[in-house]
């Protein structure tokens, strides 16, 4: 570990005064000058301390762009507005998915290291937006508004936002139509959403309905498998 005098000036405020100064200092540079820019050094100098800090704080620059993009995916989350009970669920899908594609192109340089990093998907604030994320989607299932399953919805809502930013990003800005953003995420929503609810009747008495209707029509199905989830189905119904 590298060595040098003792510094004053993280001894003089609180650990996570200082970490988070350094961190702010990081991305600073980050928007202003680029990834290549964010060495230990440039970093102490911005935070007003000597480097020894930033590896006290951070073991090295790799834990240091960790903590950036772990701060990154922190303040996306706290941007995120959960309505328990939309009035209509599929413009709350594309509400939250211009929410999240706006959020990369207002942090370009933040949004790449966040998210131009598989192992970045470790961080626990994603995997709490992943979460948020999954709960909305639940939500839509339990509408009868999901085309395709719950995960692979997810994933598609996720891949869509996550590609639009970066493919944004990379385009040279003579390139940069808008149209192309409205375009994927009216893709994305017709690609796992009906425009109708399957289920007429919200719960697992309507679904079971729906699902008892056209049991007949399948063919997956054994004779006596078909019984057997007939027999459920229709307790589920009754359940109301």
């Amino acid at each position: 570990m590298p060595s040098g005098p003792r510094d004053t000036n993280a001894a003089a405020g609180s650990a996570p005064d200082t970490r988070q100064r350094v961190v702010d200092a990081a991305i600073g540079l980050l928007e202003r000058e680029g990834r290549d820019a964010v060495t230990t050094r440039a970093v102490a100098v911005a935070a007003g301390l000597q480097p020894p800090a930033i590896y006290r704080l951070f073991g090295d620059k790799e834990g240091l762009l960790e903590a950036v993009a772990e701060h990154g995916f922190a303040a996306f989350l706290a941007s995120k507005r959960v309505v328990p009970d939309p009035e209509d669920p599929i413009q709350d899908l594309r509400d939250s998915w211009d929410l999240a594609v706006r959020f990369g192109l207002e942090n370009p340089a933040l949004y790449s290291l966040m998210y131009g990093d598989v192992a970045r998907s470790d961080s626990p604030a994603f995997r709490t937006g992943l979460e948020i994320l999954r709960g909305r989607v639940r939500r839509l299932a339990v509408g009868g508004r999901l085309r395709v399953g719950e995960t692979l919805t997810a994933n598609v809502i996720h891949a869509t936002a996550r590609g639009a930013v970066l493919t944004w990003l990379s385009m040279p800005e003579a390139d940069r139509d808008p149209a192309l953003l409205t375009t994927l995420r009216e893709a994305m929503v017709t690609a796992v959403t009906t425009e109708e609810p399957a289920v007429r009747t919200a719960g697992p008495a309507g679904a079971a309905r729906a699902l008892r209707a056209g049991l007949p029509d399948q063919t997956a199905l054994s004779r006596a498998e078909q019984h057997l989830m007939t027999e459920w189905l229709d307790r589920l119904a009754a359940d109301a």
